[in-house]
Parts: C-alpha cells; structure tokens; sequence
C-alpha cells in the first residue's frame, strides 16, 4: 500500500479541522487516510484514582476514530481510511507514525493574546524532529477558505485555489522542499509565490550618491540568483505559474505578508545537530505562529 496521509486527531476543533484538510490532501494525492489517535498512560496518581475509567476513555476514543473515519467517508467517497489508536508519548508516537506517512497532519491552536497563533508543544515537538514533511493547520479551516472569491465575491471550494507559499534560501536551496512547493501547486493548479529576502550590506545607504545604484546592483544581482535556482524547476514542472518575490528585508515578515492570501506555505527545517536539541529556525517559527493558512514544515539536509 503507498504511504499514507496520515493525521493526529483529538476532541478539539484543531483536530477535527486537521482531520478534514489531511482527507481534502489525500484526495489531490491520491492516497489513502490514516487517522491516529495518540492515548498516553494515565499519571500513577490518576490511574489509582477510584474516578479512573480506562475503558470507559478507550470507548470514547474508539467511538471518537470511527466516527471521524465515516464521516470523511461519507464527506469523500473513494478515500480509502483507517482509525487507530496508538498508545505513548504523543510527541514520539506522532513522530513515528510520520516515518511510516506521506505526510503528518497536525491541529494548531488558535490566537493567542498578543495576536500571533500558538503552537502546542506536541506539534513543536514534531516539527522538530520529523523527517516527512508535517502540515499544521489552525481550527476552523474550511475548503472554502484555500480558494479564490467567487464571481459574488464569496470564498468558495469551486473556484481556483489561492496561491502556494514557498519561503526559500537561495544560499542553500534544498530540492526536497522545492519539489514539495512544486508538487502541491501543481496539485491544486494554483500560483506558486517563492518568496526570498535578502539584507543590503551595512555599509550601503549611508546618503552617498553611488547608494542607489548599490541598491539596484544587488536587488538585480538576488532576482538573477533566485530565478537561476527556479529555473530547472520551471522546467520540471512547465504548467505552475511561478511568481519570483525577491525584497530585501527580514525573511520572515516578507513570508508572513506574502502568504496572507495563500492555501497553503511552505517552509524548511534544516537537519542538524544542536547543543539544546533539533530547532526549527525563525523563519518557520515566524510562520508557525503568524501564517494563518495551513503551513508545511519540510525537513531537509
């Protein structure tokens, strides 16, 4: 059987949103669904507490998986799924069954009080750590909501899809993330934006007259790069629609505010040893907690 799109579901909006995008991918891709649920072991306290009912939580959480799973049958026949339940560590048993998956699909939690998202420490954890890609994706996230307007200027699932996202370091371009961006906008015969940034030298602009011709000098010399670096991709991929969004400022706002009209932003995670453990970068971290659209988080060398 091909790998799986697999999902991490729970009784929360974030999980049930997620489960619902991850069966609206496995339909572009063709693949079958796989729905986990992660039961970690009661805390001894707990679990000598008279009130503690493991079959009465192992009910629910069978009751919970098939009901999710014939829901998204019947919302998308010819989707092949399967529920299970798994049992450990959420963070670890996630990030094994992203070993086994196309991709994992994770809930993110919503707005926070300084008007950013928040991520939960289980999806940092994976995002961390897995070597597939993983998706997060906030509640409340409609098919609806990945596309253009309608001729009444309404969202809606039948008109085409708003663009694809990719934040990209042309110092180190990785062709797995590229090829994942290339993929999911010709998936979705959508737009893809390749967003770059740059930061001008610190000597420049200093009310010199030669500044502005500095500037114009490098703005040329990062577009040429960036377009180097997308050129055998273009090639590759001859029906997506590239848009080249090369600015000099900080990567991760220019990605925050490109990917406000986006279906779906694509991002990088490099894999490296670190002192404190894996790291996600402040790009992806940026995008994590401000991008409102579902965010793919491609782990690379």
């Amino acid at each position: 059987m091909s790998a799986p799109v697999t999902v991490g579901l729970d009784d929360s909006p974030e999980g049930r949103a997620a489960a619902e995008w991850a069966a609206r991918e496995a339909l572009l891709r063709g693949l079958p669904l796989r729905i986990v649920h992660v039961e970690e072991p009661a805390p001894t306290s707990i679990a000598r507490s008279p009130l503690w009912d493991p079959g009465a939580y192992r009910h629910w959480a069978e009751r919970m998986v098939s009901e999710s799973a014939e829901g998204i049958r019947l919302r998308h026949p010819g989707i092949e799924v399967v529920g299970e339940r798994l049992t450990g560590t959420p963070a670890a048993t996630l990030r094994a069954a992203a070993d086994l998956a196309e991709l994992l699909v994770l809930g993110s939690r919503g707005r926070g009080a300084l008007g950013g998202f928040l991520v939960g420490s289980v999806s940092l954890a994976v995002v961390a750590r897995a070597e597939r890609p993983v998706v997060l994706v906030r509640a409340g996230e409609q098919a609806a909501d990945e596309h253009a307007k309608d001729p009444a200027g309404v969202p809606s699932a039948a008109a085409p899809f708003r663009p694809v996202v990719l934040g990209l370091d042309t110092d180190a371009p990785d062709d797995a993330l590229l090829e994942f961006a290339f993929d999911a906008a010709a998936r979705r015969r959508s737009p893809l934006r390749v967003v770059h940034a740059w930061w001008e030298p610190p000597t420049s602009f200093h009310g010199f007259s030669d500044d502005a011709d500095l500037y114009d000098a490098l703005a040329r010399g990062q577009a040429a790069l960036l377009g180097k670096v997308l050129r055998p991709w273009r090639q590759r991929f001859p029906g997506v629609d590239v848009i080249e969004a090369s600015r000099c400022g900080s990567a991760a706002q220019r990605l925050v505010d490109d990917a406000r009209d986006a279906s779906l932003v694509v991002v990088g995670r490099r894999v490296r040893a670190a002192p404190l453990g894996p790291r996600i970068g402040h790009v992806t971290h940026a995008a994590l907690h401000h991008v409102a659209a579902p965010v793919a988080v491609v782990a690379h060398d």
